[in-house]
């Protein structure tokens, strides 16, 4: 199974949208994914129409040992798409995971306990933070996905961000690859969103996905029904930005994976 880190600790990137969307695209294409959300806001939930009622078991459960990942994944109404939902629990694991041996390990850990064969993929949505639960997330991953709004501070949070990752690489999960940045909440009536994009490109050259998410209300309004954008309306700009994103991601996926 391979494993795709969502992150960016700047909040507000369209970074659970792109988790969840991407995740139900892939589950389109035929694959088995799960999408862990490690977010105590727990939006990706949510999005996916996983109530509060049917978050008995989670996230913070997983990581704090009280269940397995088998216990804790909650089936979505996407076919094939699995989720383990985030509580507001999750928001004191920072301090609790302190006390524990190999805190850092607590999410990679979780994954032994179970057969690779059950999934195929599986997308972890990280806090708009660089705290342990994004840590976490990043040691049990094979790569991290990065999510950039086209905006004028973009390339300095990224740039934290990156400095991040070579310190997980190095110290933790020398295997974490950066799978790709996608630029997302373009608007192309803004020249600035378009000067970000060029930036953004001129600096990390072919790391950047071709495929460029837009400003969408489709995008936006989705969640308060409980299903993707992608199912809500697979027409739109976004959901059609997400399909293409889906592909290039297929493509950038490790051998492994297309072998599953």
């Amino acid at each position: 199974m391979i494993r795709i880190a969502v992150a960016n600790q700047k909040g507000g990137v369209g970074k659970t949208t792109t988790a969840i969307n991407l995740a139900t695209a892939l589950a389109a294409t035929g694959c088995r994914v799960l999408l862990i959300d490690l977010d105590p806001q727990g939006n990706a939930s949510t999005g996916l129409g996983i109530g509060h009622a049917l978050r008995d078991r989670s996230s913070y459960e997983l990581l704090t040992g009280q269940n397995t990942l088998d216990e804790a994944v909650v089936p979505t109404k996407v076919p094939r798409l699995d989720i383990v939902p985030a509580t507001v629990d999750l928001s004191g694991a920072e301090i609790e995971l302190i006390d524990f041996e190999q805190r850092t390990h607590r999410l990679d850990a979780a994954f032994d306990s179970i057969s690779d064969v059950r999934w195929d993929v599986c997308l972890i949505d990280c806090p708009p933070s660089l705290g342990l639960l994004t840590v976490n997330a990043l040691v049990a991953a094979n790569a991290i996905l990065v999510p950039l709004q086209a905006e004028f501070f973009a390339l300095e949070g990224l740039s934290q961000l990156l400095q991040t990752v070579e310190r997980i690489r190095s110290r933790f999960n020398p295997e974490l690859s950066i799978l790709g940045v996608a630029l997302t909440m373009y608007d192309r009536r803004n020249n600035l969103s378009s000067q970000v994009a060029e930036d953004v490109r001129a600096c990390l050259g072919s790391t950047v996905f071709e495929t460029i998410i837009p400003r969408n209300v489709r995008l936006s309004e989705a969640p308060s029904h409980g299903i993707p954008a992608l199912i809500y309306d697979h027409r739109c700009p976004g959901s059609e930005a997400y399909i293409a994103l889906a592909r290039e991601l297929i493509a950038r996926l490790p051998r492994k994976a297309e072998a599953a």
